[in-house]
């Protein structure tokens, strides 16, 4: 998954300066923040309805593909702010072995 994660983050890199007209990735990133922000929105949004959705019957490719598009999103976004999927990962990994009701105990928020 990683190898994944990071290859496609590569080619945002890539793109992200490329022509906005021949390019989605550098038009995001030359709409700027609030751009990228909606979209981001907007996936998170279609992934909660795809998911709400197979309650309803619908199968659930549906829920893969919005998925996909909302991690695409958020790795345009961390891109916006040089970061990329190792750094969300390494974050992952240091929560292995810490119960997720302590680690949010621990943030203080609700």
């Amino acid at each position: 998954m990683a190898d994944t994660l990071t290859k496609l983050a590569k080619i945002i890199e890539e793109r992200k300066d490329q022509d906005p007209s021949t390019s989605y990735v550098a038009l995001l990133q030359s709409s700027g923040l609030n751009k990228i922000l909606e979209k981001v929105g907007e996936e998170a949004i279609e992934t909660i309805l795809a998911a709400r959705d197979i309650q309803q019957g619908d199968d659930k490719s549906k829920l893969i593909y919005e998925t996909a598009d909302l991690w695409f999103h958020t790795l345009v976004m961390l891109s916006k702010f040089e970061l990329g999927p190792q750094e969300v990962l390494d974050e992952l990994e240091k929560r292995f072995g810490t119960s997720g009701l302590d680690e949010k105990a621990s943030r203080g928020t609700g």
